[in-house]
């Protein structure tokens, strides 16, 4: 047959990274696929401008592995479709609010579409078996693999020894004797071949998805409760700022920095908003009909929020601006206000 060729599901993480170069290293041409689904930390955290503690910028992990491999990718946009399955997963959710199983079907599915468009041979992911305890069990892997319409034709380089045999190892496009057998959630075998090939990583996780993030997910939970429904407006609001909220049930986010202000300002149009006059301060977001006697609450954590100094603080509310003097409201108070608290429960 002609060269072997693959697509491979690729996060930019470390398990990822080496099921590719263990494949590459057998001669197999591979296309890597990034899956964009609108929860990754990194990405946002780029998106945003911000930067890591060393003041270098926040780079792509999946742009900069593939660089690194020496392979091409291909942003694969999966975020409308996503939004419908966080919200309503098929197979539930796991810890927090990540529906692991409803999304590697989700990318398995459009992988498989590029594979047959393209004429590729087969499916690469860095999955590991027992790592992850909603959706890499023996029975998990194979559901996924089902739900997708690619059973036999994903290839788990990392795990391929303790799983059933491949159809690309039975019809000897691939040595089975080459790949591994790795289990559980430990990844010092990882971290040391990694060594060994030269392969460098941003962590060892990799895809850094929001939705297993507690914060994130007490977020999610309580707006379900208090308010009723979601939007996807609340998807991406979740996963910035600081969130509030306010005796009459209406919400606040709180920019932490300028990337964040930035960011929240392309909702002024949607949401009634405050800001501190000389715009030196943060940038605040209400979701809900704000009564008149919280307008001067509002000021005040905006002061607070805003150097925690007194300051003028306009309130655009109902296509008016109202201008109201801000004191710093005590920490104390501001506390009881969190949506999440220290301690983890939901208010």
């Amino acid at each position: 047959m002609s060269k072997v060729r693959a697509v491979a599901l690729l996060s930019g993480g470390l398990d990822s990274s080496l099921a590719v170069h263990l494949l590459k290293d057998q001669g197999v041409e591979i296309k890597a696929l990034y899956f964009y689904t609108g929860f990754c930390i990194t990405e946002h955290k780029r998106r945003l401008g911000l930067k890591r503690e060393d003041g270098q910028q926040y780079v792509n992990p999946a742009f900069r592995a593939a660089a690194q491999l020496k392979v091409p990718i291909e942003v694969v946009d999966v975020s409308e479709e996503y939004f419908n399955i966080v919200l309503n997963p098929k197979y539930g959710y796991g810890k927090n609010v990540n529906p692991c199983i409803d999304c590697r079907v989700l990318m398995l599915k459009k992988a498989k579409e590029i594979m047959e468009k393209e004429e590729y041979h087969f499916v690469i992911t860095g999955e590991v078996l027992g790592q992850r305890p909603m959706s890499q069990t023996r029975e998990r892997l194979k559901l996924i693999e089902r739900e997708a319409g690619l059973e036999g034709y994903v290839v788990r380089p990392l795990s391929a020894k303790l799983l059933p045999e491949t159809i690309p190892e039975k019809l000897g496009w691939i040595s089975r004797e080459k790949l591994l057998g790795i289990r559980g959630r430990g990844r010092n075998v990882q971290i040391n071949l990694a060594k060994k090939y030269g392969l460098d990583y941003e962590q060892p996780a990799g895809g850094c998805c929001y939705l297993t993030d507690e914060n994130y997910a007490a977020r999610f939970k309580e707006a379900l409760v208090v308010e009723g429904s979601i939007t996807r407006e609340d998807l991406v609001l979740f996963s910035v700022g600081r969130h509030l909220r306010l005796p009459s049930k209406v919400k606040l986010t709180v920019a932490r920095n300028e990337g964040e202000v930035k960011f929240l300002k392309t909702f002024k149009n949607r949401y009634p908003h405050a800001y501190r006059k000389d715009g030196k301060g943060t940038f605040v977001l209400i979701k809900g009909s704000l009564p008149e006697e919280e307008y001067k609450l509002v000021a005040d954590i905006v002061a607070r929020y805003s150097k925690r100094e007194p300051c003028q603080v306009v309130l655009c509310i109902g296509g008016r601006e109202i201008e109201l003097q801000g004191e710093p409201l005590e920490d104390h108070l501001l506390e009881s206000f969190k949506i999440y608290s220290k301690e983890g429960v939901i208010k």
